[in-house]
């Protein structure tokens, strides 16, 4: 699919003020990374290198760990009770998970989106947007909050429905409406690295196709890292998948990833072959 131009009232922000971070896709890459809840392992030794400006799909059946691998990528894993991991993350070379790296920094850059749209329900849209610019520390005159509103919603497929209200509030959006706008708000901050949990899971099927639009639309701008169970998805919006695997008593690996048309074309392993066919999961 050929991403569209740009509308024209997609502006830059102003010259003379320092662009916000993150302003190009960054290279994400996990090695050898373990974890575990308590004493319950659920990741053992996942390596997996997500190029800049692609789109990798984590693909396979439920409680093999793609979403736990998905919250270590940019450090959620951590705020869980219990839960420790071993190995390293990865962006651009440097250790997300350094001793002089900030969690702030980490989460500014990377990004996510969740599996049930999580605006502020009482926030208008415009504010849902730059929520994120407080909350990281990032300071912009209205002048250039206003252009950054228009920008992410207009990137995000949202702004000619919702231009004329931006002062109503988020929660009264549709369940499509209301992702896009998180897909809005997780961009206004510049990341370099959008991590997407499931994001079509909870939509009818018009706004799925918008969704995954955006994400095409998007890839030239910002990595992106989508966890999905629905395989005609994963085909259509990736470039590369890495296909999970767990079983009774074995934690969850990678089974083989690598370019998304040859994985659903000629998979290499036997297990990849029947998932990918609906043979299971």
């Amino acid at each position: 699919m050929t991403a569209p131009a740009q509308p024209e009232q997609t502006l830059a922000l102003p010259a003379q003020r320092p662009p916000l971070p993150g302003a190009r896709p960054g290279a994400l890459e996990a090695r050898e990374i373990s974890a575990w809840f308590g004493d319950h392992q659920v990741l053992d030794r996942v390596s997996l290198a997500m190029p800049a400006g692609r789109v990798t799909a984590l693909i396979g059946p439920s409680g093999c760990g793609k979403s736990t691998f998905l919250r270590i990528l940019n450090r959620m894993h951590e705020l869980i009770a219990e839960a420790t991991l071993a190995g390293e993350v990865l962006l651009d070379g440097g250790d997300i998970y350094g001793a002089d790296r900030r969690l702030t920094e980490a989460r500014r850059s990377i990004g996510m989106v969740f599996q049930k749209p999580n605006p502020f329900p009482a926030m208008s849209i415009y504010d849902n947007v730059v929520a994120g610019l407080k909350l990281t520390g990032i300071r912009a005159s209205r002048t250039e909050r206003d252009r950054l509103v228009e920008e992410c919603l207009t990137k995000a497929g949202l702004w000619t429905e919702v231009r004329d209200r931006l002062r109503q509030p988020g929660g009264a959006l549709s369940g499509g409406q209301q992702q896009r706008l998180c897909i809005a708000r997780s961009l206004a901050v510049r990341p370099q690295v959008l991590l997407m949990d499931e994001p079509c899971s909870a939509l009818d099927p018009s706004s799925t196709r918008r969704i995954e639009e955006t994400i095409r639309e998007l890839v030239h701008e910002v990595t992106i890292v989508i966890v999905t169970h629905n395989m005609q998805q994963a085909a259509r919006v990736s470039d590369q998948c890495a296909f999970f695997l767990a079983s009774q008593g074995v934690p969850g690996g990678i089974v083989e990833h690598g370019d998304t048309q040859a994985m659903f074309a000629s998979p290499r392993d036997p297990r990849t072959a029947d998932y990918v066919n609906g043979r299971f999961g």
